[in-house]
């Protein structure tokens, strides 16, 4: 089985952080992702925007970590927005029930 990958590039302006994502949010890179989401929280800006274009899969594991890191967020007053999402991730949320859950912008500019 091959090592799934997930790249993580931060961009931060004086209210917002936009992490770029790129490649698979999984059991094995879900941890990545937080790390990187808590150290941003360290110093909360008013809103972390993840920029989903570049995510190629997302199980359980990485859906159950976006929840959690919305709420972290939001217990830091701060705002976890997910923006291009893609469809097969956007019908996972719709299934599971998560999409009232996380903050989806699709029209937001990135």
């Amino acid at each position: 089985m091959d090592r799934t990958e997930l790249s993580i590039t931060v961009h931060r302006t004086g209210d917002e952080a936009v992490l770029r994502l790129a490649g698979e949010i999984d059991m094995l890179t879900a941890a990545q992702l937080s790390t990187v989401v808590n150290e941003v929280l360290a110093d909360p800006p008013p809103r972390i925007v993840l920029d989903l274009g570049g995510v190629s899969f997302c199980d359980s594991q990485g859906l159950g970590t976006l929840v959690v890191l919305s709420r972290k967020a939001s217990r830091s007053q701060s705002v976890l927005v997910l923006s291009n999402v893609g469809d097969f991730l956007l019908r996972v949320l719709d299934i599971t029930g998560l999409r009232s859950a996380l903050m989806i912008r699709n029209d937001f500019p990135t």
